[in-house]
């Protein structure tokens, strides 16, 4: 009996100790439940290394502004897409938003489209069955998806781009990182005075911000851009049609690119879940820290992403697509917009960080946040509501467009457009946090 006594003990002394993460040895070692962590490049994208710049105007302020005085800040490592994001690309959103709103139509009519989540027991749609439109059942369910009659033309029932709302959720960093907020967690109504649900005490629910946005390009800005301009054909056609394919796109809103950009993180992540992967951080707008740092391409008071101080070559030809002259527009090769990849990328591998179409960035605006803001990953953020001034809704804009001259071109020249206003010279690129240090590329193969 003492014998089975002696060996039972240190067998479940070991066990205790396996249950608890602490090894088999008695020392600590950490403890995860996935192998390791390898990163991985976002398709599309290109990895920038974190770093110190001058950020800033580093040329003539012809505007006197006054709104970008230089100074050194230092980045984190990130990923960004090597183009502006094109029409294509926004059509996947788009598609994938109409087939949401589809099958939510559908389960409202037709049982098979509902689910039920065993564990929660909430219904939600279901995705794997197929939209039949042959269905008359189903076709009647979808007639919301398309314009009633009394609104068409020759007959043309078109897609109703007026239905195609995206629901998402965001948190509100800023209000959970107040105190006072954190310390009040029982309340109704956080920092800034909105009252949001509480379900319990201490529950965290009050910083979960959730938004419904129409996410279809406003495809009338060609017309409300250039009043006095013969644009019908590019409002008509420019979204939509291949031949524009892999032009970049324009007509979104600041809010609209956000919303792509959380849709796009769930696409990425939800196939990631699906094979039992670690999700990836979030896709989001890039500050204007880090949209200037990834235009200079390493090359350090450069006026331009290709060096300067020159917008053509030493054949002539023109660095990107810009007003050149006195209005003459096709100068540089292109009317309006040009395909992504057109010009020649900077040294950081990135296509038209200048020209082409300016660029929303995640920063909110304010002549004198270079004054402030911090020169560690600077970043300066303001939720606006719908009954703030406008001044509160200004959103920076980078690298100039088609239509401008060549000073809104340069690395530090800051612009700035109100969020909810979409126009056709404005589109945007996504960026993503690099988990970790980062590995210099210079230094990969030491």
């Amino acid at each position: 009996m003492k014998n089975r006594i002696k060996i039972l003990l240190p067998i479940s002394a070991i066990a205790l100790l396996a249950s608890c993460g602490g090894g088999t040895v008695g020392e600590l070692v950490g403890v995860s439940q996935y192998d390791g962590w390898t990163p991985i490049t976002p398709y599309g994208m290109n990895y920038i290394h974190m770093g110190s710049y001058t950020m800033g105007n580093n040329d003539d302020d012809i505007a006197f502004a006054h709104s970008n005085r230089a100074k050194t800040i230092s980045l984190a490592s990130f990923y960004i897409d090597d183009t502006e994001i094109t029409n294509t690309e926004y059509r996947q959103f788009v598609e994938s938003v109409s087939d949401s709103v589809s099958r939510s139509f559908l389960a409202e009519d037709v049982e098979e489209f509902q689910t039920e989540d065993e564990e929660t027991g909430k219904t939600t749609l279901n995705y794997d069955v197929d939209i039949d439109y042959s269905n008359e059942d189903q076709a009647e369910a979808l007639k919301r998806m398309y314009i009633q009659d009394d609104e068409q033309y020759y007959g043309r029932a078109g897609l109703d781009a007026r239905v195609l709302n995206y629901k998402y959720y965001w948190v509100d960093f800023d209000d959970a990182a107040n105190k006072a907020s954190r310390d009040n967690l029982q309340d109704n109504v956080n920092s800034k005075g909105e009252s949001r649900p509480v379900l319990s005490h201490n529950n965290r629910s009050k910083f979960i911000v959730e938004e419904i946005i129409n996410i279809y390009p406003d495809t009338l800005v060609w017309v409300s851009d250039f009043v006095g301009s013969f644009n019908e054909m590019m409002s008509e056609n420019y979204f939509w049609h291949p031949a524009y394919d892999d032009y970049p796109l324009v007509g979104v809103t600041w809010s609209q690119a956000r919303a792509f950009n959380v849709w796009r993180t769930r696409l990425m992540n939800n196939w990631k879940n699906s094979r039992g992967d670690l999700e990836l951080p979030s896709f989001r707008l890039p500050s204007e820290a880090e949209w200037e740092y990834a235009a200079r391409g390493g090359l350090e008071l450069s006026p331009y992403p290709w060096g300067g101080p020159y917008l053509r070559n030493r054949l002539g030809c023109p660095l990107a697509n810009y007003k050149p002259l006195r209005g003459d527009y096709v100068d540089d090769g292109g009317l309006f917009t040009v395909k992504v990849q057109t010009y020649e990328p900077n040294d950081y591998g990135l296509f038209e960080m200048a020209g082409n179409v300016a660029e929303w960035t995640n920063t909110s605006y304010d002549p004198t946040v270079y004054e402030f803001a911090s020169e560690l990953n600077p970043e300066y953020t303001y939720d606006a509501k719908k009954n703030d001034l406008p001044e509160r809704k200004r959103k920076v804009t980078r690298g100039g467009s088609w239509k401008d001259i060549p000073y809104f071109l340069q690395c530090g020249t800051r612009s700035f457009e109100y969020q909810d206003t979409a126009k056709a010279y404005i589109g945007f690129r996504s960026v993503m946090s690099y988990l970790g240090r980062g590995q210099d590329p210079k230094l990969a193969d030491n």
